[in-house]
């Protein structure tokens, strides 16, 4: 099964994907992931949007870093007017499972502007012990999981 998720974000916010269950045995990996200004065509924009495995909003950034255990996806999108040339650049870690909520944070580093975002997930089903391990995991990564 595939759940699909969309969303606007304002410049420097965050939201968040409710994902988790009791139980934590159903976990997901993205499929898919894009972005779009919310404006396109009328400013420059260049936006970062990243997917987190914890809440980031004491630490939103435009800082993309790829050793970051809980960084999920990433994507720079460089959006222009009609003259201007157009690129997005995306990289999501496809094997990642994960079975608690997650975190889309956007940064425009140029204008300040809104961005869309649109998420496939596909559902996996987790063993008790899958379950345990990635809900032990997420813990550990971010203590505020199990409060």
């Amino acid at each position: 099964m595939i759940k699909t998720f969309r969303g606007r974000l304002t410049d420097d916010s965050q939201n968040r994907v409710r994902l988790s269950t009791k139980k934590g045995k159903i976990g997901y990996k993205i499929l898919k992931f894009e972005i779009m200004p919310q404006l396109p065509h009328s400013v420059q924009q260049v936006s970062v949007v990243q997917v987190f495995k914890v809440d980031q909003s004491a630490n939103i950034s435009g800082t993309v870093d790829f050793s970051d255990g809980n960084l999920l996806a990433a994507a720079i999108g460089y959006f222009g007017t009609f003259s201007d040339p157009q690129q997005t650049s995306i990289t999501m870690f496809e094997q990642e499972i994960f079975n608690q909520d997650i975190y889309v944070t956007h940064v425009d580093v140029k204008s300040n502007q809104a961005c869309n975002y649109y998420l496939e997930l596909e559902v996996v089903s987790l063993t008790d012990n899958a379950a345990a391990v990635s809900t032990l995991r997420d813990i550990r990564l971010n203590p505020q999981v199990g409060a």
